[in-house]
């Protein structure tokens, strides 16, 4: 991805995930060390180190914190090639951006005259980044179907997986970290795998184009 394109991607990551926006910095290197240190205590986020979903989240956000605030001492391999723009994503954290976000949440349903139960969802608008990462990150280690035999307790969640797209074929993915179709079996399918097949046509992105394991 050029250089343009990665930034049109972190303030488009800003629009989208509004105050639960999530660093690509941070999230790449805490996701490189779940993949690489998976379901043992050196894991970001693992259900079998944590007791409940509550803890795995803290010490996912602890963890997260110190690689986004660079005083976490992590190796050079986890943090190659990942995406940088560290200033855009300190604007993007700030407690008074978030703030910012949560008024135009209040704003909009005030503006369409809402229910006011929706005013009650506005907590899960704030941590929707955090939700979606504890859905796949516990849910897709505990429960669902695995194809591979790998060395932790990674599974597929269908038909959950449609609403997270593609990530609750998690057993697929760490079987088969570097390939960008999450999909293996016949009756599986990865939501997002069509959308970056025509960003690389369109020259958005850059695939590899190494050849893909045979489907099952």
């Amino acid at each position: 991805m050029s250089n343009f394109w990665e930034k049109t991607f972190h303030i488009g990551s800003f629009i989208t995930q509004g105050s639960s926006y999530l660093s690509p910095y941070a999230y790449g290197v805490l996701h490189r060390l779940h993949h690489a240190f998976a379901d043992t205590e050196k894991d970001p986020h693992s259900p079998i180190f944590d007791k409940d979903i509550f803890h795995m989240m803290w010490r996912t956000r602890k963890i997260y914190n110190e690689i986004d605030q660079e005083i976490a001492v992590v190796g050079d391999k986890f943090k190659k090639g990942v995406p940088k723009w560290r200033k855009f994503d300190k604007f993007a954290e700030s407690i008074y951006t978030r703030i910012a976000w949560v008024a135009v949440y209040v704003a909009i349903y005030f503006l369409f005259n809402s229910p006011w139960w929706l005013y009650v969802l506005i907590p899960i608008h704030v941590l929707m980044s955090p939700v979606h990462g504890v859905i796949v990150n516990w849910f897709s280690h505990k429960y669902g179907y695995r194809n591979f035999n790998v060395k932790d307790t990674s599974t597929n969640l269908i038909p959950v997986d449609i609403l997270m797209w593609g990530e609750c074929l998690h057993n697929n993915h760490h079987k088969f970290g570097g390939r960008p179709n999450f999909k293996v079996k016949w009756f599986e399918f990865d939501p997002m795998y069509p959308f970056i097949k025509l960003m690389d046509k369109l020259r958005i992105i850059r695939l590899s184009h190494k050849p893909e394991t045979q489907y099952m």
